[in-house]
């Protein structure tokens, strides 16, 4: 028999205590065994893919599974049938740190002593630690696992954590492509700071030493030319449009002089790179067996090499670090940071206002204010600056792809305010320059960078490229100083403000939209409400065209005034309860 029960957080233990109580196996009717959890279109009903795909449990695919065999490392992770190399790079990075895997990979976990066919894992999903659970059946072809394994037949760590991954975005398929970094937050809740090759700084070695040496995760890929011939092998042995992990940089007496190398590992646990410091090269015989058990250097077919890091530059395009704080590694100062994480949405015809080349409507953009309030302790001549990080994530794009979706293209600008705490209008925009800006729109799930500006007042504007997409954002602001981070146009609430929004949503189960120009009237009716609220109570008002009639105007501020009544009368001390019948009435 098999446990029925839906999934929520934390539901672990009790699931676990349920199976072996009852003696059975536990079924994830949340992520079944089914077409539905490996895909939509290729891995679709309709694809011959996966008409021979068998789920399996591991105690039906050979004797005596492990969850883990002697420790996990980066030989656990060989890719399957499945495009998804950037998260297995970032898996092989996390094996590089223990403290961080079992964050992710909880060790209270095994095929012998109360196993019950269940299984969870950790990720950080936009600002929480969410805790996913799944049984430990396996898409199996001819009884091989059919998508990740690892090089231990009988070990089963890296597949289960994969299937985690796939049901925390709907899907297998929904991995298909992706960027390391993405996979590398996701596990750490770290920022992300890229670097082109050809634009690299001049100390990009000490960087990358300085990142290993901080648990910081590093991967990198060679850029394909042409979009069509993704994985392509070059006669060096490497591949384009391919992701790798970093995971060791290090220096070596060769010869008279010393060299700089770096070791990477391919994804698919085979096909390396052929040239100098290769794992049969010629430069190996120059040093000791010492030199070569200190850089831990195997003449296998693993898909691990080393090679020099001149060759790195001249070969990969792309490099990026995800810190677990975003100390700068330029310097040896190991900073405390504080951040402030503001949630938001881009709403078409309200706040999805596009980029400053849209100046009719950029203005409607979300708006936060931050306050740099303290510089930073080591500026220099004489120049007072407050460094800080911002990050701009799109949220649930990946999962929301069997619908359509993708990633938009979006960046962020930075304003200088002054004491203004109202959302700003376009005139402001139209005779104001931006103080700071992201370098440039670019259609990844987070946009990242770094910045010194003096203390004082900003505002800064997430945006799409393009106006008019929907799609819901959070924005982190790091600073090594103290900050402060909210959005305009919140303005302060009478008490109990979020309980009337929670008997909005009960009674009525309002869409989230709204009309900024309905919006202002409303204000000036007297009624005092946050943005989130605005967006819910005038939704349920447009028609199809993102219209309001008047009728609708007039109906939706009298429901409005009855619902502040209604609160009122139930008003004891700035919070109501409220039975179901309550509720309902």
């Amino acid at each position: 028999p098999a446990v029925k029960k839906i999934i929520t957080q934390n539901d672990f233990t009790a699931l676990k205590q349920e199976c072996l109580t009852k003696k059975c196996l536990f079924e994830d009717d949340t992520f079944p065994a089914s077409v539905e959890s490996l895909g939509y279109k290729e891995l679709g009903h309709k694809s011959n893919k996966v008409k021979n795909i068998v789920w399996k449990r591991p105690k039906e695919i050979c004797e005596n599974p492990q969850f883990i065999v002697g420790g996990a490392s980066r030989t656990d992770i060989c890719q399957g049938d499945l495009g998804d190399c950037w998260l297995l790079a970032a898996i092989a990075c996390l094996t590089l740190n223990e403290k961080l895997l079992y964050r992710v990979v909880p060790q209270d976990q095994s095929y012998s002593e109360g196993y019950g066919g269940i299984f969870h894992f950790q990720f950080w999903r936009y600002g929480d630690w969410v805790d996913v659970v799944i049984d430990d059946r396996i898409p199996t072809f001819n009884n091989q696992l059919v998508f990740t394994k690892s090089a231990e037949r009988n070990e089963f760590w890296s597949a289960l954590l994969e299937k985690a991954y796939a049901k925390l975005h709907g899907s297998y398929e929904a991995l298909k492509g992706g960027n390391t970094t993405e996979a590398m937050e996701d596990f750490t809740g770290g920022v992300t700071e890229f670097y082109e090759m050809k634009e690299a700084p001049k100390e990009l070695y000490k960087i990358m030493k300085k990142a290993l040496e901080r648990g910081s995760m590093m991967g990198c890929s060679i850029d394909s030319l042409v979009p069509a011939r993704f994985e392509t092998r070059t006669v060096t042995g490497l591949v384009k449009g391919h992701a790798y992990s970093v995971t060791a940089v290090e220096e070596s007496q060769h010869k008279a002089s010393k060299v700089r190398l770096v070791r990477l590992r391919n994804p698919w646990g085979q096909v390396e790179w052929n040239g100098p410091w290769s794992d049969n090269s010629k430069e190996w015989v120059s040093l000791s067996k010492g030199e070569k058990d200190q850089l831990q250097h195997q003449s296998a077919e693993d898909g691990e090499f080393w090679m020099s890091f001149e060759d790195f530059k001249k070969n990969y395009t792309k490099i990026e670090i995800c810190n677990l704080t975003p100390d700068a590694l330029e310097d040896d100062k190991i900073h405390k940071w504080t951040v402030s994480v503001n949630e938001g949405r881009w709403v078409r015809g309200c706040s999805a206002g596009g980029c400053r080349n849209y100046p009719d409507t950029f203005w409607t953009n979300p708006q936060f204010r931050l306050c740099l309030l303290e510089e930073d302790d080591d500026s220099e001549d004489n120049e007072v600056a407050c460094s800080f990080v911002v990050s701009l994530m799109q949220k649930n794009r990946r999962k929301e792809r069997k619908l359509g979706a993708n990633l938009f293209t979006i960046g962020f600008a930075i304003y200088e305010m002054h004491g203004n705490k109202q959302h700003m209008q376009k005139d402001f925009f139209l005779f104001n320059s931006s103080k700071a800006r992201c370098k440039s729109y670019i259609n990844l799930r987070e946009v990242t960078q770094r910045f010194r500006l003096s203390p004082g007042e900003y505002v800064i504007i997430p945006s799409t490229y393009e106006p008019h997409q929907e799609g819901e954002f959070i924005l982190r602001v790091f600073s090594e100083k103290r900050n402060t981070s909210e959005e305009y146009g919140n303005i302060p609430s009478r008490p109990g403000e979020k309980q009337c929004k929670a008997i909005v949503k009960c009674l009525r189960g309002f869409i989230i939209l709204s009309l900024l120009s309905y919006c202002v009237l409303v204000s000036r009716s007297g009624f005092r409400l946050n943005n989130q609220l605005y967006d819910i109570i005038t939704m349920r008002y447009a028609n199809e065209g993102m219209n309001i009639d008047f009728d609708s105007f007039i109906s939706c501020l009298v429901r409005l005034e009855a619902m502040f009544r209604a609160f009122q009368a139930f008003d004891q001390d700035g919070m109501i309860r409220l039975s179901v019948l309550e509720v309902s009435c």
